[in-house]
């Protein structure tokens, strides 16, 4: 082990002294980090009009702010991108991650202060090298180079001002320490260009040749960097291009249906660790060794809130703290950030698997299911089910998108999949089979609807031609970054647009 691995595997696993503070004073911690964050917004616009200053405890601090989402925030981020200050937060927000919109716009522009890169996002980065050093004990991390799959960013002009958006794994790569530099690949101005074809090249033909040890990205678009790496580097195997590869951190979407494809195009076991970030913040990290549970993150700047799903939209809407919340109960994150989100409902779901610390696993999206005959399939039911069918049929799916097919003419409803494979089953009856009675053990609701027809007809399975969601990304002009295939939806527009890109609509 070099001199500089060993002192900085050292260094991160001091730093679990911190991470075990708030994993056994869970309460204590949030509550000290509410009242940073209370006294962080009260001398600005927002937390005049509320009366922050003499808000001394969580109950006040309740019934005086109302529930939030992005569009009730919209107009005061709009401002702050124009140049207006001290309306959220109390420092200068010039940076804004550009995330996938809402039902009135094409994107949202999530405000990205000094403090939230520093305590949040930084810090959480520290953390994920820490948990994964005192994972394995034996990691190598910095004997070689890291690749962190970014997007892009773009300037915006209002006036005499300017602020910046951008995909937020741009945004940190901008931002990062200077140091940071001599151990990441390839060079910034590579990382995040604009033009995804002309950066993947670049990013292959750069990287090919480096000692890449641990790489960090969306699981989809990293496997079409990975494949892209092969093709540059005439390799049967990343793992011959870069044998001292040891860990793929990954977040974004579910990891389950692609880490059969990775173990392929990188041949040879590797550590897997899951992370939990959004443009809004960083919520989790797994800290266990074969698990997909993520350690809640309690100190970087975020006061959580949770919804019941089922009281989401109703007139028992209410929201409650982290201590009061249920093993095993779904639950929709609120948040309040150091980047000035108050009370902000995420739109992200989960499920507590653990109180002492506090555990869970993603769900997933409040706008992410199908519901329209009271089936409720989420996309964690979708995952599991197909899971099931590409293990029994020996398929590996390499994107998916599904939507209701309404009643008509007296028939039944359905669910129409497309499915993207990256190797295809034998027989696709036998998939939808397979597929649709996993989906029936899984979700009780479904079962119900499909007993004898009645309500839903068997699944629709219908097999893309590969690159058709990439084609279709393309025609959104959402390629690489943070983009993804919404999974589930509740109405048929991503699908017939895919539908109409081919024809078949």
């Amino acid at each position: 082990m070099s001199v500089v691995n060993s002192v900085a595997s050292w260094w991160m696993r001091k730093r679990m002294h911190r991470i075990e503070v708030f994993m056994k004073h869970p309460v204590d911690v949030q509550q000290d980090c509410l009242k940073e964050l209370i006294d962080g917004g009260k001398g600005t616009a927002w937390g005049k009009s509320f009366g922050y200053s003499s808000i001394n405890n969580y109950e006040q601090f309740v019934d005086r702010v109302p529930l939030q989402d992005y569009e009730s925030l919209k107009a005061i981020i709009t401002n702050i991108r124009n140049g207006q200050q001290n309306l959220l937060w109390n420092t200068e927000t010039k940076w804004f991650a550009k995330s996938s919109g809402t039902a009135h716009d094409k994107s949202k522009y999530i405000p990205i202060t000094n403090e939230a890169l520093k305590a949040c996002h930084f810090k959480a980065g520290k953390d994920m090298l820490a948990i994964y050093c005192s994972l394995y004990p034996a990691a190598q991390l910095f004997t070689g180079r890291y690749f962190s799959l970014a997007g892009s960013v773009a300037t915006d002009k209002f006036g005499n001002y300017s602020s910046k958006n951008g995909d937020l794994s741009a945004i940190i790569a901008k931002n990062l320490p200077a140091w940071t530099l001599h151990y990441s690949t390839p060079s910034l101005d590579v990382l995040t260009m604009p033009n995804w074809e002309e950066k993947l090249e670049k990013i292959a033909r750069s990287i090919v040749s480096e000692d890449v040890v641990n790489i960090l990205g969306v699981p989809s678009w990293m496997l079409i960097v990975l494949k892209r790496v092969l093709e540059v580097s005439g390799k049967n195997s990343i793992s011959q291009v870069w044998p001292n590869l040891e860990v793929y951190f990954h977040g974004g979407v579910n990891f389950l249906p692609y880490k059969q494809q990775f173990n392929e195009v990188i041949g040879k076991d590797i550590n897997y660790l899951e992370l939990f970030n959004a443009s809004e913040g960083f919520f989790g990290i797994q800290d266990q060794r074969n698990s997909n549970e993520l350690l809640l993150m309690l100190d970087y700047g975020i006061f959580y809130e949770f919804l019941a799903i089922d009281e989401i939209g109703t007139v028992d809407e209410k929201a409650i703290p982290l201590s009061e919340v249920k093993l095993g109960c779904v639950y929709a994150m609120v948040i309040s950030t150091n980047a000035g989100l108050w009370r902000y409902k995420l739109g992200d779901t989960i499920r507590f698997t653990s109180l002492v610390p506090y555990r869970f696993v993603i769900t997933g999206r409040t706008k992410n299911f199908i519901n329209a005959f009271g089936e409720e399939v989420s996309v964690h039911n979708a995952d599991a089910a197909l899971h099931v069918a590409t293990t029994k049929t020996g398929a590996q799916i390499a994107e998916y998108s599904a939507a209701p097919v309404y009643m008509q003419n007296n028939k039944s409803g359905a669910h129409e999949w497309l499915i993207e494979f990256a190797v295809e089953p034998n027989d696709i009856n036998y998939f939808a089979d397979v597929f649709d009675t996993a989906l029936m053990s899984i979700n009780s609701d479904y079962e119900a609807k499909r007993f004898q027809n009645y309500v839903l007809a068997p699944p629709i399975i219908r097999v893309l031609p590969k690159g058709t969601f990439y084609k279709w990304l393309a025609s959104k002009n959402k390629l690489g970054g943070q983009q993804k295939v919404p999974r589930l939806s509740n109405n048929r527009r991503v699908v017939d647009e895919v539908l109409n890109l081919l024809g078949d609509n």
